[in-house]
């Protein structure tokens, strides 16, 4: 009977809905509802009013947003006899429909996502065997070596852990490859990373031939060895030392638990983040996945495997056949064959290891262009929405994510349908200017309220809109081919690593600059319309502050492809460790700042020591967290800088054992709190008001920037940099 009386509380709820949203009133009348509307909502928003007043105002926001569509399809769309107008003015609907239904599907996944889960160690005595799997391609044995250290000396007891590098360059296709350079390189590798894992007393395994990329790989890894769990790192994501203690113990609550999933966490910027410089001080754009709609997913039981940083169960994988690796993105398509056989998944909402993420813009650009193809072949493959074995609300779940990918095309049409008003005076839009600001404007300006409520400190106002744009370009032909064709893609490593040491426009910045232009044309032909047709202008002037829009994120994007110099791809962590800094064997006392994958910097107290001659030896004594004894880390110096009696010290970590490696882990990654607290700096929700001001001050710049570096050199373009920043 309550399951009853619950779909007839839907159905009538849903039929006054639709009778409030059909109801026809008059323009003014509209305008007053708006207003009325947007009011509510940020009068809650800035009560910060939870619970049933958020669900109240998003549930008000809808009511605008299907107004809106109800208007759009029934007042706005040309005639069909006029197919100039007709053909893309249907485009554009159809854009902006993909858009309304995004939305609500995000409303579904994140209007009341599920708070961090605690903690829960596994109980004592009933530790699970645990492989850690490592696949790698073409890394290099330092970044490997990093990545299994941190991975070895993780708190858990050493009878019950194995860690394993799965080496798909060194493979017996490739040491036999009638390329003379491949099978030459290849078996240097083989060779170095045997040495490496020996000393490092973890497992090396490789295979005869390079098959189904990584899902092969590890599967190859699954037939060799034997842990009741499995755990993945990519290559350059090295594990905090208590990843397993924060994982395992859900396996322990949950005999039909397939996945432990964490988030992905970045010591280095992407390239939109180096390049706008807001890495310090804005949240990443993959927190808004990790953050709000992974917790989102986690509430319908539908929080998917993302590649890394995960922990698996062999015998959920066993029933499926291992990793599924008919798409390039194995991990999503690996967690809906076994969500559709009945076993759950948990995410956990902690940063436990710490990685790399593209440096430059076209490798970023590659990366994702691998995921979004990946996306198109499980939903050409698998098509969620029809997947047996999966319930309503995973179906929805899975077809938000793999439908998201599709955004390339409705970016390309809110980017160029302005300019067949503005150049060719058709008309794809039937309203007035009054109706444009009754309904559309309305719409806009609910639809940023209602993603400001959503993901609030995770995401600020028009990041998301620049993000697509910037993909959007290089990602459309990607997708339509991964559409068109879904078994072309194929596997393609990230690069790792990377630097930008001169700073450049991007190799692929051309289509950029090439659209600023147009844009900027069209402003110049809004204003000679306005004054040669007045009797148009209403309409005229909505469009053209469409294109303006158009033209700020188009700008901004100028910076993100202007690649600024840098000598290294990651950042320094604040780590504050006490220790002793030696040198010609005298020992001073210190404290270690800061850190990055390939140094410290280190304030020494010793009175008159002085400036310290470039790449002098010296030693770094400190007690890592495993150990709980002292031991010495070997470093050169770099840069000095006296204070009084303290000399902050600038050092190159100089490994020379496998316990070095293991040391310099200890020093990055074993504390997983640092990650936290990073992230949690970054988290202030600007507001809709001030973010928006925020960006436009930020587009301006970036628009600047991005001019400069296409007309100067790369010398005058550092000088440019420097005076630039240098003033604000």
């Amino acid at each position: 009977m309550r399951k009853v009386a619950i779909i007839l509380s839907w159905i009538i709820t849903s039929l006054g809905v639709i009778a409030l949203v059909t109801l026809p009133i008059n323009l003014q009348t509209q305008l007053i509802a708006s207003i009325a509307v947007v009011t509510f909502m940020a009068v809650i928003k800035i009560l910060r009013a939870e619970g049933t007043w958020r669900l109240t105002a998003l549930a008000f926001g809808t009511a605008i947003v299907m107004r809106y569509v109800y208007w759009r399809t029934t007042s706005t769309l040309p005639p069909f006899n006029q197919l100039e107008n007709f053909i893309p003015g249907f485009l554009l609907y159809l854009a902006e429909m993909y858009s309304v239904m995004m939305l609500g599907l995000s409303l579904f996944v994140v209007s009341m996502p599920l708070p961090p889960r605690p903690s829960r160690a596994a109980s004592e005595g009933k530790y699970p065997s645990v492989d850690v799997f490592v696949p790698s391609y073409n890394e290099d044995a330092e970044l490997l070596a990093n990545t299994l250290a941190a991975a070895k000396a993780m708190d858990y007891p050493a009878e019950k852990l194995t860690v394993w590098l799965l080496d798909d360059g060194g493979t017996l296709q490739k040491r036999t490859s009638p390329n003379l350079l491949e099978d030459q390189m290849a078996k240097a590798r083989h060779q170095e990373l045997q040495i490496l894992c020996n000393d490092l007393d973890v497992r090396y395994l490789t295979r005869d031939r390079n098959e189904h990329a990584k899902a092969g790989n590890l599967n190859n890894g699954m037939r060799h060895s034997t842990g009741e769990l499995i755990a993945v790192f990519d290559a350059d994501h090295a594990p905090t030392r208590d990843f397993l203690l924060e994982t395992v113990g859900y396996f322990e609550d949950d005999p039909k638990l397939f996945l432990v999933q964490t988030p992905h966490f970045f010591l280095n910027p992407d390239p939109v983040e180096r390049n706008l410089r807001t890495f310090e001080r804005m949240p990443s754009e993959n927190e808004m996945f990790y953050g709000i709609i992974q917790r989102g997913l986690d509430k319908w039981n539908a929080s998917f495997f993302c590649g890394s940083a995960a922990v698996l169960r062999r015998q959920a994988l066993d029933q499926t056949g291992g990793f599924s690796g008919l798409s390039i993105t194995e991990d999503c398509e690996t967690a809906i064959a076994l969500h559709a056989s009945g076993w759950n998944s948990v995410y956990v909402d902690r940063p436990l290891i710490a990685g790399l993420q593209p440096a430059t813009f076209a490798s970023f650009i590659g990366q994702r262009s691998r995921w979004a193809q990946g996306m198109m072949q499980i939903l050409r493959f698998r098509f969620p929405l029809l997947k047996r074995g999966l319930s309503i609300p995973q179906r929805l779940c899975y077809m938000s994510s793999t439908l998201f990918w599709l955004f390339p095309f409705p970016r390309t049409i809110f980017l160029f349908a302005p300019l067949f008003y503005l150049f060719f005076d058709l008309e794809i839009f039937m309203a007035s200017g009054g109706e444009f600001l009754g309904y559309t404007l309305a719409y806009m300006l609910v639809n940023l309220m209602m993603q400001n409520y959503l993901y609030g400190s995770f995401r600020w106002p028009w990041i998301s809109e620049l993000y697509e744009y910037v993909q959007t370009i290089h990602l459309l032909p990607a997708v339509v081919s991964a559409i068109v064709n879904p078994r072309k893609p194929s596997f393609k490593v990230t690069a790792k690593d990377e630097s930008v040491l001169v700073s450049r426009l991007s190799e692929i910045s051309r289509p950029f600059f090439v659209i600023f232009a147009v844009l900027l044309l069209a402003v110049l032909v809004t204003a000679y319309r306005v004054y040669t047709e007045p009797y148009k202008a209403d309409v005229t002037l909505v469009v053209g502050g469409w294109n303006l829009l158009n033209l700020l994120l188009a700008g901004c994007g100028l910076g993100v492809v202007s690649e600024r110099g840098e000598l290294t791809a990651t950042r320094r962590v604040k780590v504050a460790r006490r220790c002793e800094f030696g040198l010609d064997e005298q020992w001073y006392p210190a404290t270690i700042d800061n850190v990055s994958v390939n140094g410290a910097r280190v304030n020494v107290y010793a009175k008159n020591l002085g400036t310290l001659p470039l790449d002098k030896r010296g030693l770094i004594r400190f007690t890592p967290y495993s150990s709980g004894h002292e031991e010495i880390l070997p470093v050169a110096v770099r840069n000095t800088q006296v204070a009084g009696d303290i000399v902050t010290v600038g050092c190159l970590y100089l490994p020379e054992a496998a316990r070095d490696h293991s040391l310099i882990a200890d020093l990055i990654f074993a504390n997983s709190q640092q990650w936290t607290q990073f992230q949690m700096s970054r988290r202030g929700n600007p507001g809709l008001l001030r973010g928006t001001i925020w960006f436009l001050g930020l587009a301006l710049y970036q628009t600047s920037r991005g001019i400069i570096y296409f007309f100067s050199s790369p010398g005058a373009r550092d000088k440019a940099r420097l005076a630039a920043e240098a003033k604000r």
